[in-house]
Protein backbone atom coordinates (compact mmCIF):
# COMPACT_ATOMS: atom_id res chain seq x y z
CA UNK A 1 0.00 0.00 0.00
CA UNK A 2 0.84 3.38 -0.47
CA UNK A 3 3.03 4.54 2.64
CA UNK A 4 1.05 7.77 2.90
CA UNK A 5 -1.90 5.53 3.58
CA UNK A 6 -0.62 3.75 5.74
CA UNK A 7 1.34 6.21 7.72
CA UNK A 8 -1.42 7.55 10.33
CA UNK A 9 -2.18 3.68 11.40
CA UNK A 10 1.76 3.28 12.07
CA UNK A 11 1.81 6.18 14.36
CA UNK A 12 -1.63 5.28 15.95
CA UNK A 13 -0.43 1.65 16.44
CA UNK A 14 -2.67 -0.09 15.03
CA UNK A 15 0.20 -1.32 12.19
CA UNK A 16 3.54 -2.02 12.94
CA UNK A 17 6.22 -1.98 9.90
CA UNK A 18 8.22 -5.17 9.14
CA UNK A 19 11.43 -5.54 7.26
CA UNK A 20 12.33 -2.17 7.07
CA UNK A 21 15.51 -3.30 4.86
CA UNK A 22 12.95 -4.31 2.24
CA UNK A 23 11.04 -1.15 2.59
CA UNK A 24 10.45 0.61 -0.59
CA UNK A 25 11.05 3.99 -1.20
CA UNK A 26 8.46 6.05 -3.31
CA UNK A 27 9.36 9.47 -4.79
CA UNK A 28 5.60 9.80 -6.37
CA UNK A 29 3.94 9.46 -9.26
CA UNK A 30 5.07 9.19 -12.45
CA UNK A 31 2.82 9.70 -15.69
CA UNK A 32 3.92 9.57 -19.61
CA UNK A 33 1.69 10.45 -21.97
CA UNK A 34 2.64 11.77 -25.49
CA UNK A 35 -0.12 14.79 -26.07
CA UNK A 36 -2.63 16.36 -23.93
CA UNK A 37 -4.90 16.94 -27.07
CA UNK A 38 -5.18 12.80 -27.50
CA UNK A 39 -5.95 12.11 -23.60
CA UNK A 40 -9.36 11.49 -22.45
CA UNK A 41 -11.41 13.32 -20.03
CA UNK A 42 -11.19 9.96 -17.68
CA UNK A 43 -7.78 10.21 -18.28
CA UNK A 44 -7.47 14.11 -16.85
CA UNK A 45 -9.53 13.08 -14.17
CA UNK A 46 -6.82 10.55 -13.01
CA UNK A 47 -4.24 13.30 -13.67
CA UNK A 48 -5.99 15.71 -11.24
CA UNK A 49 -6.98 13.13 -8.23
CA UNK A 50 -3.03 12.61 -8.48
CA UNK A 51 -2.01 15.92 -8.89
CA UNK A 52 -4.19 17.26 -5.98
CA UNK A 53 -4.00 14.46 -3.54
CA UNK A 54 -2.73 15.21 0.11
Amino acid sequence: MPEDIVTPHNASGELIRTLDDWWPSFPGYHLYYPSRRHASPAFFLLLNALRFRG
